[in-house]
């Protein structure tokens, strides 16, 4: 997955004006002639995500700062590893510390929560979707994180696929108008429809979706509507997903299963920034 350069550019300046502001009064403190080499040690086993916002957070404070990477974004890594080491201006090392070590803890979570998922259910041929269930501001970068930690990506936005939901329907009238409308209206992207149990599902299938949605489905009826499909289109499981009950929807047959924990619900990894004269 690329991202543009310009997103990264402006995520992080973003986080900058917001930690800075006018001025680092603190930093002030340091003469502008002070040189320091630092390190970044992680504190717990991850997966790493973020090299490129952090690297930009200390490009967009000062050019000359050089950064040297023992790890690239999806290495695995172990409590106490060194991440990465840095050299050059002590002021733009401490006014960056905070927001490039945000943006890496942070991607790195949503990155080691989706590898977990991902390794519960290995062996089967279902894949790990993200949702929209992002931080705000981070939906490329948390979508990019998931794809490091072996996950794959569903719509980014609202934009690029028609998802029709409960409340489209009934504002429609029906899965089959609503489906109808959405050909109409952008021929061009692919249609999947949420449905709540077996005789929904017969209704995407009779209006030939390129994929449905199961909310909520229980195994037995994730099962039941595996073999109703047939393999017509493309099914994924949604809803009371977390990681006692991901290997048996996964078994059950479906193509996808889509998880908002793995953006909405991470712990930041825990990391720190040691500096030495």
């Amino acid at each position: 997955m690329q991202l543009p350069q310009s997103d990264i550019e402006e995520s992080v300046h973003l986080a900058l004006t917001e930690d800075i502001g006018r001025e680092d009064v603190t930093g002030k403190l340091i003469s502008e002639d002070d040189f320091s080499f630092a390190s970044v040690i992680v504190r717990e086993d991850a997966i790493i995500c973020g090299i490129d916002w952090f690297e930009e957070v200390f490009a967009q404070l000062d050019t000359s700062i050089h950064i040297e990477w023992d790890v690239d974004d999806g290495d695995p890594v172990q409590a106490g590893q060194q991440l990465c080491s840095l050299s050059g201006s002590t002021r733009a090392l401490l006014s960056g510390e905070r927001a490039a070590l945000n943006f890496l803890q942070t991607l790195s979570a949503t990155a080691t929560t989706t590898r977990t998922y991902v390794d519960a259910i290995a062996g089967t041929s279902a894949k790990i979707l993200d949702t929209r269930k992002t931080i705000p501001g981070l939906r490329l970068a948390q979508k990019y994180a998931v794809h490091c930690g072996g996950g794959h990506n569903h719509r980014m936005g609202l934009y690029d696929a028609i998802l029709i939901k409960e409340n489209h329907i009934m504002a429609a009238g029906s899965i089959a108008e609503a489906v109808a409308a959405a050909r109409f209206h952008s021929p061009e992207l692919s249609v999947e429809v949420e449905v709540e149990n077996l005789h929904e599902l017969q209704q995407a299938l009779d209006a030939k979706v390129e994929r449905i949605m199961l909310d909520n489905f229980e195994l037995d009826l994730l099962k039941q509507a595996v073999e109703l499909n047939n393999k017509q289109c493309e099914l994924e499981a949604s809803g009371n997903v977390n990681l006692h009950t991901i290997l048996p929807i996964a078994q059950s047959g479906v193509d996808f299963i889509s998880i908002g924990a793995i953006t909405k619900d991470i712990k930041a990894i825990d990391l720190s920034m040691r500096f030495s004269a």
